[in-house]
């Protein structure tokens, strides 16, 4: 089954979408641009969801839902938020289909059912958020609100690849209401160190923690915090973004409190998410040309177990004795039952889909009171004493958890590089695998947007760790005070 992908070294894009299908984690459907997420791949992502569920609880927040509907007033109710995504936005003008006279069994859009006020179909729930919250916020009693919700959203994109980005997606928004600049701001910076923790700790996936420059920010934010990681094809990606908001949406709503003097002013907002684009992440960040390669905490299947050559009464006992006992250590656990296939089918086949753990009883194995265990992230097998089998796997899970994030972190730190002069960066930029650029930058729009046109990399983040350090801008040479870090990106 392996042979099957591509390999990365020949196509990268190939090998991407060879292991999203194959692995069964997604395809495409009927309708151009969305996905269906396989039962594998939706419970990869249930795993992140529940993760970071509690993680968001744990924080104070709560879970509500809003309409997928926005009326096209609302939408356009923050101007910069609008404009934003107009490209974007599917639109319902109709409530109604009737038969086309014309054409005998085929519908058509009745004329007689146009809506008063065309709706929007959610590309983000701002807008019919703050119009809620209008009618909940009245004094600084109700403040912070802290609400989030775990929804579809649409946008149209015409260029798409499965889970990276796609017309319809699912994820999370975070959409917050505070007294002060200050407790917002607070928020808006604490949401992108949970997205970090979760990214690095859960994901084994390395990030820079960063703010967007103006223009790369969110539309309608005054400030964008990001987390970026680096993919083995040397592009970044842009895994989970938190925005201060200012008052422009409590503004443009007309939410107001009254504070503690009894006196009228707009709250303070944030809103923060992260989606389904995670496992694109995942997958680009840890796989190899033999399929997914998957951090043991969010793996679906963390160990199975494949009876040698087939299931046996005597091999299926100890082999559900050690499901009992795996389970018991809060481990999830497969036992391959299947007599159709032949073992080492079943191994490429778990190999494929990225079991961190693969334990192999043969009957042979119970007479010398061994098993064997394979690590799908370095592909090393031994031998094992049986009555030690279970904490020697528990203790091997959080090796392999480690070692995926050193791995990627090693391979970023290989792949970041700092630049003096425009010639060494567009060097960089040609080389197979290019990286994070770090390179001084004068602060303006056009020197941005110019080194985009001529090489089609952006600035990533404006790192939160980056020190102060007087050089010149690598593309104008005007006076710069710190660098950013560069890449062409997903």
């Amino acid at each position: 089954m392996a042979k099957e992908i591509t390999n990365r070294s020949d196509d990268y894009s190939q090998w991407y979408i060879d292991i999203v299908k194959k692995a069964n984690l997604a395809d495409n459907s009927a309708v151009r641009g969305c996905m269906v997420i396989k039962p594998y791949g939706y419970a990869l992502w249930e795993n992140m969801r529940d993760q970071l569920d509690k993680m968001f609880k744990a924080t104070g927040h709560v879970n509500a839902y809003f309409p997928l509907f926005v009326p096209k007033s609302l939408f356009e109710a923050e101007e910069k938020n609008a404009e934003g995504f107009a490209k974007e936005c599917a639109i319902v003008t109709h409530y109604r289909l009737k038969n086309d006279p014309e054409r005998p069994g085929k519908l058509m859009v009745d004329p007689d059912a146009k809506l008063e006020e065309e709706l929007i179909v959610r590309p983000t729930s701002e807008a019919i958020i703050w119009n809620t919250y209008r009618d909940w916020i009245n004094s600084y009693r109700d403040l912070p609100l802290l609400i989030n919700q775990w929804a579809n959203v649409v946008r149209w994109e015409m260029r798409t690849r499965l889970f990276l980005r796609t017309a319809e997606f699912l994820w999370q928004e975070g959409h917050t209401a505070h007294a002060t600049k200050e407790e917002a701001l607070t928020e808006a910076q604490l949401m992108q160190k949970v997205y970090a923790e979760f990214a690095e700790e859960y994901m084994a996936m390395p990030v820079v923690q960063g703010t967007k420059s103006e223009s790369e920010r969110f539309a309608g934010a005054d400030e964008t915090y990001t987390i970026e990681a680096l993919m083995q094809d040397g592009k970044a990606l842009q895994a989970g973004t938190s925005h201060f908001l200012g008052q422009n949406f409590a503004k443009a709503f007309e939410v107001k409190f009254l504070n503690e003097n009894n006196q009228q002013e707009y709250v303070w907002a944030t809103s923060w998410g992260v989606s389904t684009r995670l496992i694109g992440g995942l997958i680009m960040t840890h796989s190899d040309d033999q399929g997914l390669v998957l951090p043991p905490r969010l793996a679906p299947v963390q160990v199975v177990i494949i009876p040698i050559p087939k299931p046996d009464p005597e091999i299926d006992a100890v082999a559900t004795q050690m499901m009992r006992d795996l389970e018991a250590q809060g481990i999830r656990v497969q036992y391959d039952t299947d007599d159709k296939k032949r073992p080492g089918f079943k191994f490429a086949e778990h190999e494929l889909r990225g079991i961190p753990v693969r334990i192999a009883i043969g009957k042979r194995d119970l007479e010398n009171g061994v098993v064997e265990i394979a690590r799908r992230d370095t592909k090393e097998k031994t031998t094992h004493p049986l009555p030690d089998t279970v904490p020697y796997v528990a203790q091997l899970l959080v090796d392999i958890q480690q070692n995926l994030f050193d791995r990627a972190l090693k391979f970023r730190e290989e792949k970041t590089t700092s630049v003096d002069t425009f010639e060494a960066f567009q060097a960089i930029l040609d080389q197979d695998i290019p990286g994070f650029i770090s390179a001084h930058w004068d602060g303006t729009a056009e020197t941005e947007q110019k080194i985009k046109e001529l090489t089609k990399a952006t600035i990533r983040c404006i790192p939160n760790d980056a020190p102060e350090e007087a050089g010149v801008c690598v593309y104008s040479g005007q006076p710069s005070t710190r660098r950013v870090l560069f890449a062409k990106a997903y």
